[in-house]
């Protein structure tokens, strides 16, 4: 009878955790982090070369964009 009880507890237990839907660690939304959001990330000081650094980030988005 004891032996049933905990065969029984660990099923449920294995059942309900992979039952669980956790979402990534790394998820900040549909869109995700921006060209300027990243920029900023980068170099929090620096307007020129965030700027810049911004510029070339678009651009390889636009050419991975297709």
């Amino acid at each position: 009878m004891l032996k049933k009880f905990f065969l029984t507890a660990v099923a449920v237990g294995l059942f309900s955790t992979l039952s669980l839907q956790i979402a990534p660690a790394g998820a900040v939304g549909m869109r995700g982090m921006t060209c300027k959001d990243a920029a900023m990330a980068k170099y929090p000081d620096d307007g020129k070369t965030r700027r810049s650094w911004k510029k070339m980030c678009k651009q390889n988005w636009r050419q991975h964009q297709g």
